[in-house]
């Protein structure tokens, strides 16, 4: 099994930020600069053409760390990030940007890529939970949550239905496909969605599809009118609601 192997640190906000590595994966490891031992943890997927150190990413994190003294992970989707790409990644996103150039729907390559990489990142995110809860600081008793949306919730949702130690998500902005159904039903654990009404890329059917597949007796919908791009920002204060709720937090009043 690879450890964690920490390359770099910086710190804003009384946040402390550290870059690291599991073997040939890399991510960033978000905790309070006043220390918060053995608090609940929050896995971070990023969305697609995005990476770990995003500015959406760190957002997050900030919130999360600041608001409830949670710490934070999140790890760089193969052929992200600086990650290398495979021929199947660069064919991929070369129908991608085609079908984009010619005005062509992209649902169909969006999703067939995302849970092509949800195969291999899945594993890495196995693997890289393993490395943080061996870390003393984390260790491997305190509860996990998952928040990831877009590309974040193609690997998310595989991810929470394989990985038992997960016990709340957040996911939302991904079309329904049956492969992805099929894993949304064996997820039980409590779930909040993010859906825009008017999103011009993924049918609002095709997202209640997904919604509706989750098994979770705890399950709430957040329909925002809006584009895709257009998720109002108070949604991350409501992900760190939910995530006090399940991981057993007080959620703080910013400053």
């Amino acid at each position: 099994m690879h450890s964690v192997q920490f390359t770099a640190e910086t710190s804003s906000d009384g946040v402390v930020a550290r870059e690291f590595t599991v073997g040939e994966v890399t991510g960033v490891l978000w905790s309070s600069a006043s220390g918060s031992d053995r608090a609940p943890l929050v896995l971070l997927g990023h969305g697609g053409g995005r990476d770990s150190k995003s500015p959406a990413m760190a957002g997050r994190a900030h919130r999360l760390v600041n608001g409830c003294g949670f710490t934070v992970a999140a790890i760089d989707a193969p052929g992200h990030g600086g990650r290398p790409r495979t021929e199947v990644d660069e064919r991929e996103i070369a129908a991608l940007r085609q079908a984009m150039a010619a005005g062509e729907p992209v649902a169909p390559i969006v999703v067939r890529y995302n849970l092509l990489l949800a195969e291999r990142a899945v594993p890495e995110w196995q693997a890289t939970l393993d490395a943080l809860q061996e870390l003393p600081e984390i260790g491997a008793e305190g509860p996990v949550g998952y928040y990831g949306l877009n590309m974040g919730t193609a690997i998310g949702v595989p991810l929470t239905a394989a990985e038992p130690r997960i016990s709340a998500a957040v996911f939302g902005l991904f079309w329904h496909d049956e492969s992805l159904a099929e894993a949304a039903r064996r997820i039980t654990v409590p779930v909040e969605f993010v859906l825009q009404w008017d999103d011009e890329h993924i049918p609002r059917p095709s997202g209640l599809a997904l919604f509706d597949a989750f098994a979770s007796k705890e399950k709430t919908l957040h329909a925002n009118a809006g584009a895709h791009m257009e998720v109002p920002r108070f949604e991350v204060d409501s992900a760190v609601q939910f995530f006090a709720r399940h991981l057993g937090r007080t959620v703080m009043s910013p400053a």
